[in-house]
């Protein structure tokens, strides 16, 4: 079983709930539990705000792309912006940082990815953008 979705919408905050029912609905197929799908809109949440406020700096006229992939019991989700992108990723991934702390940000967005999906990867260069890619594996009832 595979199956490919792909979106994508103006870089608004508002779009952050529509990015988490979207992925929400796709993955719906696996079956997962109420804990897992809750898990998934988390992370999706997380990295879609990270493409607006950090990547786009909140620039409306922009675009975050998100895609989802079925892949037998696994998602892979893509969040991917073509905004000012990361400098260091790894410092980035550490919890508490944050390059907005005026906004008063939490700096725990790609810690919160980590532990509620089973891989997450980052790639970015800057000035040309950032990509996110996040699997998680619905375990099968027996």
């Amino acid at each position: 079983m595979s199956n490919i979705m792909e979106v994508k919408f103006s870089a608004k905050s508002e779009n952050e709930s529509l990015a988490r029912v979207i992925v929400a609905s796709f993955a719906a197929k696996l079956d997962p539990t109420i804990d897992e799908l809750s898990d998934i809109k988390t992370a999706v949440s997380e990295a879609v705000t990270n493409a607006i406020i950090h990547g786009y700096e909140e620039d409306e006229s922009k675009f975050v792309h998100l895609r989802c992939e079925l892949i037998e019991n696994t998602i892979k989700i893509v969040v991917e912006d073509y905004g000012k992108g990361i400098e260091d990723v790894e410092e980035a991934r550490q919890p508490m940082f944050t390059s907005k702390p005026e906004l008063e940000r939490s700096g725990m967005g790609f810690s919160f990815m980590e532990s509620f999906m089973d891989d997450v990867q980052v790639a970015s260069i800057v000035g040309e953008g950032t990509k996110v890619i996040m699997t998680k594996t619905i375990e099968i009832p027996k």
